[in-house]
């Protein structure tokens, strides 16, 4: 007897399993990773993964690399290395992490919003800049978390990039049904974390 991931004996016990986990990461993990940073290049690697809003902008910009255009990641890299040298240098902005978290929210609502068909294939502009805009944000924040040593950097960038391709991949084989239901879940993660500064 095979299983297919689209039956449902099969398909309930995962989303069961990945609802449970995304709770224990909702109650495990701080809304941010910022602040944590140091050490070379597993402490690099290790830093975009600890926290929640970062992970899951990461797996909204493979999302909407599968959805829209694979371009977009040119956009997310420009946003990268622009915010994370602000950060380095010291900038800042008030309220970074409610900003970062709602970055989140707007890559959902770009996934959610995304055209449907090539005949209507919008130009990259808008996607482009929600994109580059959304990772400047937490780059600007990884940024001031990091530590001065070029693996911290490699490692970072590396598993940000692992994450990343993973999810455009996963979401090229999955399709439309999931494209949605992962949005939606975006515009309200981001929502919830952008609560957690606040309270």
């Amino acid at each position: 007897m095979t299983l297919s991931f689209r039956s449902p004996s099969f398909r309930s016990p995962v989303l069961a399993l990945a609802a449970g986990f995304g709770l224990s990461l909702l109650t495990a993990l701080p809304a941010g990773a910022h602040g944590l940073a140091s050490g070379g290049l597993l402490a690099g690697g290790l830093h975009p993964l600890l926290g929640l809003d970062h992970l899951l902008l990461l797996v909204g910009v493979g999302a909407a690399a599968s959805a829209i255009d694979g371009s977009l990641l040119l956009f997310a890299l420009a946003g990268a290395l622009v915010g994370g040298s602000f950060g380095a240098f010291g900038a800042s902005l008030p309220l970074a992490e409610v900003l970062a978290a709602l970055a989140v929210s707007a890559v959902g609502l770009l996934v959610w919003r995304r055209p449907q068909g090539a005949e209507h294939r919008p130009g990259l502009a808008l996607p482009g800049s929600v994109i580059a805009a959304a990772v400047a944000l937490h780059a600007l924040l990884h940024g001031q978390a990091a530590s001065g040593e070029p693996g911290w950097w490699l490692g970072a960038g590396a598993s940000s990039a692992a994450v990343v391709l993973v999810s455009m991949a996963v979401f090229n084989r999955l399709g439309t049904p999931w494209l949605s239901r992962l949005a939606v879940g975006l515009v309200l993660g981001g929502g919830l974390l952008a609560l957690v500064p606040l309270g």
